[in-house]
């Protein structure tokens, strides 16, 4: 009878155990710079670290990032691996990095491109201001044998046909690696409102995660400017996720200390279960 009993609640237990909740982030982090006065990296750089060691995201896409921020974070959270490249090439200029917990994801594969009509070399495109790149890689669960995609990516600040037109790429560029139908999350600042033709370009392929959650938390905008007097109200970082994703919780996360905020964006951060 108590093996009766230990099998019956193995079987109960299965659906659980595939279905792993997942913590994602994405986080424009706020290149290092010393001309920020009180919000200069170095008076930020412990807080922000702690801060993503108290939320411990298992998967953390951050933009903005240059090497020395990255080093910071790995040196300090010993529990992440980085992927990723620089926009200049190499570990030159910021990074769309993706932080993750090497002991419980497999990297499968993994490669960055440029927003721009030539993706495989480095290159500034359409009307942009800067280089812009995506990072994206295939996990593996290492406990539960899942895969998934994640992409991570910073479009430009300026140019209205680049957005517009790194939509398009990006979206391509899922279709063409996810051919065998695996969960997708893309995520980043996007530098785009929601009512836009670029975020229209996302949404007719991937769900918006915000409004796909069970439950949500914190404000609409995610973008605070360091501006710790007025309410944040324009919403541009993202997590989008497609029909293999159950987003279970979404926040927007404005942690604040002494009247400051660690970055000039709040962290957008969702639970996630792969179906």
């Amino acid at each position: 009878m108590r093996n009766l009993f230990l099998i019956i609640g193995v079987l109960f237990s299965l659906p659980e155990m595939q279905s792993q909740e997942m913590k994602l982030m994405t986080y424009n982090i706020k290149y290092a710079n010393e001309n920020d006065g009180e919000n200069s990296w170095s008076k930020r750089k412990d807080w922000i670290t702690s801060q993503v060691q108290f939320y411990e995201p298992d998967i953390m896409g951050v933009q903005e990032a240059v090497k020395s921020q990255l080093d910071h974070f790995t040196e300090n959270v010993e529990t992440y691996k980085v992927l990723g490249v620089g926009r200049e090439g190499g570990d030159q200029g910021e990074f769309s990095a993706i932080l993750y917990k090497d002991e419980q994801f497999e990297v499968l594969e993994s490669d960055t491109f440029w927003l721009s009509e030539t993706p495989d070399k480095t290159s500034k495109g359409w009307d942009a201001d800067f280089k812009r790149i995506c990072t994206y890689a295939l996990f593996q669960n290492k406990e539960s044998g899942k895969k998934f995609f994640v992409f991570n990516t910073h479009f430009d600040h300026v140019g209205d046909e680049a957005r517009l037109e790194s939509a398009k790429l990006i979206i391509k560029k899922i279709e063409e690696l996810n051919k065998e139908g695996l969960p997708i999350f893309l995520m980043g600042d996007f530098n785009l409102e929601p009512e836009t033709d670029g975020i229209a370009i996302i949404r007719n392929a991937l769900d918006d995660s915000k409004t796909e959650a069970e439950f949500t938390f914190g404000p609409n905008g995610t973008f605070n400017g360091y501006n710790f007097s007025e309410p944040a109200k324009r919403r541009i970082d993202y997590i989008f996720v497609n029909d293999k994703v159950k987003v279970k919780k979404y926040a927007v996360l404005t942690d604040s200390k002494d009247l400051r905020y660690p970055s000039d964006h709040f962290p957008v951060m969702i639970m996630a279960t792969l179906k």
